[in-house]
């Protein structure tokens, strides 16, 4: 573990030394990675602009980190702004942001198989079918349509009442035919899409900003709506947590924040039954429950708790702390009961997972 966290140090330094150059040709000697069958990556997003983006792949079964592995395995950097990760079929597919690219990558060797680029600024992706996904975007009024067999986009879905200046889609579920979609930047809705004809059927205003976006047990929705921010032109107000009935597409559930508070990250237990948040502290909560919960499960270690996620099976919760957004993070891992398992470090700024 010493031997990796140091040479993930070196590499962090050879990237700021290099992050004026965005192009995907920086040369060293390919590596052969042979991945287990289960895992997590780790979606490090670098710093704004330093190109210094990475991916980690933690092996739960052994307590063993392998850092830089797109580097690694295909000697070219990531970009600039790694965003998220979803796994369809056989491959993993990330999103890098500000470089305006999503790579395919073999899960097992993590070499990259394909591509999709000339993106406006992608935040995630959702596969319709093996033909079809959905890329939402950040300052764009569409929703890109890509053939994942081509690694081609093959159209768009403009969603109503955005321009293209203050345009913003986010976090992508689906339910049977229709996919929905958080408007977060500046934007107050989540909007409803017929996978069938990819129109926007219908639109559902939850509160300002709202992110995330889950199904529980029960096949409801949940969203945290951030409330923008003191000052902002598209208005300000408390945080909430929404849940949302897709049958009727109605508000069932609105449980307020604190003034000043800044809740985010919301994602869900494997079995739909417990929702999970970071606000400075990492807070849990039934979805059968009527009232947030008055004490935090994991309190706070006085530094930046960043990113999380749960294991799908055993419930282990992993805590990503960005530190100062310049060194490489630290990802803390608790058990299901909120005691400290393990801890390691990855890239810069650790801020989304993907369970293989």
């Amino acid at each position: 573990m010493r031997n990796k966290v140091i040479f993930s140090a070196l590499l962090f330094c050879v990237a700021r030394l290099l992050s004026g150059c965005m192009e995907w040709d920086y040369d060293i000697d390919n590596e052969e990675f042979n991945a287990p069958g289960n895992g997590l990556f780790i979606v490090n997003e670098g710093c704004f602009q330093y190109g210094n983006a990475s991916l980690s792949f933690y092996n739960p079964s052994d307590n063993t980190i392998e850092n830089e592995i797109f580097l690694r395995a295909n000697g070219m950097k990531l970009g600039d702004v790694a965003q998220s990760m979803t796994i369809y079929g056989d491959k993993g597919w990330v999103v890098v942001n500000n470089s305006h690219v999503i790579f395919a990558i073999d899960l097992k060797t993590f070499r990259e198989k394909g591509r999709i680029e000339n993106l406006t600024s992608p935040r995630y992706i959702h596969f319709v079918n093996d033909k079809k996904a959905y890329i939402s975007q950040l300052w764009d009024n569409k929703i890109y349509i890509v053939d994942p067999s081509r690694y081609e986009v093959t159209g768009y879905i403009e969603v109503p009442g955005m321009s293209a200046q203050t345009g913003s889609t986010e976090r992508m579920v689906q339910i049977g035919q229709y996919v929905y979609c958080t408007c977060w930047s500046y934007q107050n809705t989540i909007i409803k899409i017929d996978t069938e004809t990819d129109r926007v059927v219908d639109a559902l205003e939850v509160g300002i900003q709202p992110r995330s976006l889950i199904v529980d047990r029960n096949g409801r929705l949940w969203t945290i709506t951030d409330g923008g921010y003191e000052g902002s032109p598209f208005g300000y107000e408390t945080p909430a947590l929404v849940c949302v009935d897709p049958d009727d597409f109605s508000v069932v559930r609105r449980m307020k924040f604190k003034s000043g508070d800044s809740p985010r990250e919301l994602i869900i237990s494997g079995d739909g039954s417990r929702l999970y948040w970071i606000n400075e502290s990492v807070w849990r909560m039934d979805v059968s429950s009527e009232y947030l919960p008055a004490r935090p499960f994991i309190e706070e270690r006085s530094t930046k708790y960043y990113s999380l996620t749960v294991a799908p099976v055993g419930g282990d919760i992993y805590v990503g702390d960005a530190i100062d957004y310049q060194q490489p993070g630290i990802i803390y891992r608790y058990s299901s009961s909120g005691n400290l398992l393990d801890q390691f470090y990855v890239g810069v700024t650790p801020a989304a997972y993907c369970w293989k």
